[in-house]
């Protein structure tokens, strides 16, 4: 049991939770993708969300910002809860600006960065907090230029994304998302589309932000960051927690086959 986990689970017994999920279920047509979904998430918590293509990670991680809209379940970011409504067979959000404001709240980084390629790095970076967030442009100019640095990209901060390597473009991601000053962190395989060599330097990046007790979920399929970083691992399989628990455990006495068959694909 890791020494960070057993402090986490102790201090966060009586606090809301930074995210809490009941009971969370989404269909695509006739496919339902997730199947009743609940975990929580509390401050300086790094889950990793593991599971094969298919198993509703990506869309359960979606639902938290309403990317994807759940058909029926509760999700709490800091302790408030979704308002939503049924329009015709459809569930929809009963307040959109509802949605705006807690959107403030969460950071994505996305598989495919997702930078808006007419603007530059800098601009990326500062677009939500000057437009979104109405904060002073001057003042998210100089908190723009330090996460750049933190990220290690500081001298890229008026280059376009298209003259970036993917691993500088996930990384200039990253410092948008820190950008609006998140309460958690959400990364969906931020690390898939890149090629092998550029892979350690977005994981050294996200290693830092668990170290300075970032809130972070992550979808990933990188078994050594969720075994080493992570305060808790959760599986999905065909939209259920199949197993979850803290990563020691959970990698050497895994108690679902399904999991242990996971592992052993992902180590080929």
């Amino acid at each position: 049991m890791s020494g960070r986990g057993t402090v986490l689970a102790s201090e966060n017994d009586n606090k809301i939770a930074a995210v809490s999920v009941k009971d969370l279920r989404k269909c695509f047509g006739p496919l339902e993708v997730l199947k009743g979904v609940s975990f929580e998430a509390h401050e300086g918590d790094v889950i990793s969300i593991l599971g094969s293509s298919g198993s509703g990670k990506s869309t359960m991680l979606r639902c938290l910002n309403m990317l994807e809209v759940p058909d029926s379940g509760e999700i709490r970011i800091g302790g408030e809860m979704y308002g939503l409504k049924k329009a015709g067979y459809r569930t929809e959000p009963a307040d959109r600006r509802q949605v705006d404001r807690l959107r403030e709240h969460i950071g994505m980084v996305f598989q495919s960065f997702n930078l808006w390629s007419h603007m530059t790095i800098l601009e990326n970076v500062i677009e939500a907090p000057v437009h979104v967030q109405k904060r002073n442009q001057a003042e998210c100019i100089a908190e723009a230029e330090a996460l750049l640095e933190r990220v290690g990209i500081a001298d890229k901060r008026n280059f376009y994304p298209a003259h970036l390597s993917g691993g500088q473009q996930q990384r200039a991601a990253i410092a948008r998302a820190l950008a609006q000053r998140p309460r958690v962190m959400l990364f969906d395989e931020p690390t898939s589309a890149l090629d092998p060599e550029l892979v350690g330097e977005v994981l050294k990046v996200m290693r830092s932000l668990a170290e300075e007790g970032r809130t972070m979920l992550v979808v990933t399929h990188e078994m050594a960051f969720a075994r080493d970083v992570s305060t808790k691992v959760l599986f999905l399989h065909r939209g259920v927690v199949e197993e979850t628990g803290e990563p020691d455990e959970l990698f050497r006495h895994p108690k679902s086959e399904r999991f242990r068959q996971f592992l052993a694909n992902e180590r080929r």
